[in-house]
């Protein structure tokens, strides 16, 4: 089974970035789209009983069909601190992940990936820890600015840190609507992770892998006992 370190506090907690950091892989351009099996993961929260649950959801890339589905229901076991919200997620979204008897060959989470305060988002830490291609898909920018894209299905804009530096891409993912905010997680590259995503929202704004997903950990958490 895949684990991730619970660090004891926000400094190592900052120490364990700082050193998976250094591994995300940037050279690789990651699967083609619309091939192989993707896997959606999100998560849900409920405070009043410190839970969380995760979903971890495989389409088939080409039909977009569920493969296979599965969750996980946990105790929250790191506190919320910015830019460390992974360490709130990750254990819990493994166990979905290993609960699945498919190897999905993309994975894609709701959130950011290189587009983070500190540069190593949810999508960056699952993909060193699991070691498969991840991508970052955000429903806002975060701190980051963009110029507006063009108004049609496909077109894009770079997403800025405040250095000036491209961490990720305003994506349009249906004309006329608010884009979504991709950014590279681990072994895949920005112009191959927005054709995923662009292949994964042939309908809505938001890829039916996250809405799988959200749906999946949102049932999973009601009907934890």
């Amino acid at each position: 089974m895949t684990s991730a370190k619970i660090p004891a506090d926000e400094a190592e907690a900052r120490a364990i970035q700082d050193e998976l950091r250094h591994q995300v892989v940037l050279t690789e351009p990651g699967p083609p789209p619309g091939q192989g099996l993707v896997a959606g993961v999100d998560v849900a929260y409920d405070d009043a009983r410190d839970l969380v649950a995760a979903a971890a959801v495989v389409l088939d890339a080409a039909t977009l069909e569920v493969v296979e589905e599965a969750t996980a229901v946990g105790h929250v076991s790191f506190p919320y601190v910015p830019g460390l919200l992974a360490f709130r997620e990750l254990p819990t979204v493994l166990a979905a992940l290993d609960s699945l008897r498919v190897r999905p060959g993309l994975v894609v989470c709701d959130g950011y990936g290189l587009a983070h305060p500190r540069g190593f988002g949810l999508a960056c830490h699952l993909g060193v820890v699991t070691g498969l291609p991840s991508v970052g898909v955000a429903k806002n920018p975060f701190t980051f600015t963009y110029e507006e894209p063009g108004a049609r299905r496909g077109d894009g804009a770079a997403l800025l840190a405040p250095d000036g530096a491209e961490v990720g891409r305003a994506l349009r993912t249906q004309h006329g609507i608010k884009p979504v905010y991709v950014s590279v997680g681990h072994r895949v590259s920005l112009d191959n992770a927005c054709a995923h995503v662009l292949a994964l929202s042939p309908r809505f704004r938001i890829p039916e892998t996250t809405r799988h997903a959200d749906s999946l950990c949102r049932r999973a958490l009601r009907e934890a006992s």
